[in-house]
């Protein structure tokens, strides 16, 4: 058979073999499409508030916020808040039972996206609002709520006297067959297994405190070159379909720090949580991928999927690490995945074109 012939059949089985593959993606199809718009915040009637102030003291500005907090509730003539400190071991869970049992009007928590989440995971389904006054290196949550991250005595002011509106939680269930753990955690941003995970964990945090969420980009470089994963995802209870990735991210919400839109058009209370497969295995994967995202352009590349779900099942052989908002929580055989629509609800700062 002539060389040229050969080289054509072959290339021909390639671009079918890829074109099968890029139709069996495509099959990972989610059921569902934007049916909500962001709820328009509300403002508050209260004449007088009991506060909780839930705060990490290693974190700048906690002291700041404190003193505000007890001078704002003191001129409204409010009792004086209840001050909780996380620890170590608790970076809020206690803390805002706590709050709750104390029957508190509002529960300020303030800290990083950690502090938050653990807060926010006792107080979903009570009514309660949850204000938050970022103290953190990333502040996600607070970034998609539109609070000035930077600004300590608005962030209060929200908090007293803001307005507010419900937002989706997603639930996280994780399992390694391996080691027989088991564990279930909330979370308010983006939760995810792979790569993303392995950066969480190997990130340096010595490095953190010195550069804040430029840190992250560190570690990322370090674990750029690693191997996909094989694994199989079931959305919304279709059938199972495998896939090799580097990350599975589940995202309430997609704006990142430095204004990154990382899953456009994602709503925090549309009551769906957005799905990225993101699986480049070169360097040229991964600067088409970090294209895409950055300048925002439409078409769509094989490296990166993003679908919609409101539930979903992985599974893969090898124990993969896994990550709730930044915080590692174990690696995982098995991970189950799902939102529940407008589980918070939180302050948030007057639209700019109130009703």
């Amino acid at each position: 058979m002539p060389t040229e012939v050969l080289i054509t059949i072959i290339a021909a089985a390639v671009l079918l073999a890829a074109g099968f593959s890029w139709l069996g993606v495509r099959k990972l199809a989610q059921n569902h499409t934007r049916s909500a718009v962001a709820e328009s915040p509300h403002k508050i009637h209260a004449a007088a508030q009991k506060v909780a102030f839930i705060y990490n003291p290693t974190k700048s500005g906690a002291a700041a916020a404190k003193t505000l907090l007890l001078r704002s509730t003191t001129l409204a003539g409010w009792p004086e808040p209840l001050f909780l400190e996380t620890t170590a071991a608790d970076p809020g869970h206690a803390m805002a039972r706590q709050a709750l049992a104390a029957k508190s009007d509002v529960v300020v928590v303030g800290g990083g996206d950690g502090t938050v989440r653990a807060v926010g995971q006792e107080m979903r389904r009570t009514e309660v609002p949850l204000a938050v006054i970022p103290l953190g290196t990333g502040n996600l949550l607070a970034r998609n709520l539109d609070l000035d991250v930077n600004d300590v005595a608005a962030n209060v002011q929200v908090a007293l006297f803001g307005h507010q509106r419900h937002i989706d939680a997603g639930l996280m269930e994780i399992e390694d067959a391996v080691t027989g753990a088991a564990s279930q955690h909330s979370f308010m941003v983006i939760a995810g297994l792979g790569m993303d995970a392995e950066v969480m964990n190997d990130t340096n945090s010595k490095l953190k405190e010195s550069v804040g969420w430029l840190a992250y980009s560190e570690a990322g470089l370090r674990h750029m070159a690693g191997r996909r994963k094989k694994v199989s995802i079931a959305l919304d209870n279709q059938p199972a379909q495998q896939r090799k990735i580097r990350s599975v991210l589940f995202a309430n919400c997609g704006l990142l720090p430095g204004g990154i839109d990382f899953v456009p058009a994602a709503l925090i209370d549309d009551g769906v949580l957005d799905v990225v497969v993101i699986s480049p295995r070169s360097a040229l994967g991964w600067l088409a991928m970090a294209g895409k995202i950055l300048f925002q352009h439409k078409n769509r590349l094989p490296v990166i999927d993003f679908y919609r779900s409101k539930n979903l099942v992985i599974r893969t052989v090898m124990p993969v690490e896994t990550q709730v908002d930044g915080d590692p929580s174990g690696t995982a055989t098995m991970v189950k995945v799902s939102v529940e629509h407008k589980a918070v609800l939180v302050r948030v700062a007057a639209p700019n074109n109130p009703a």
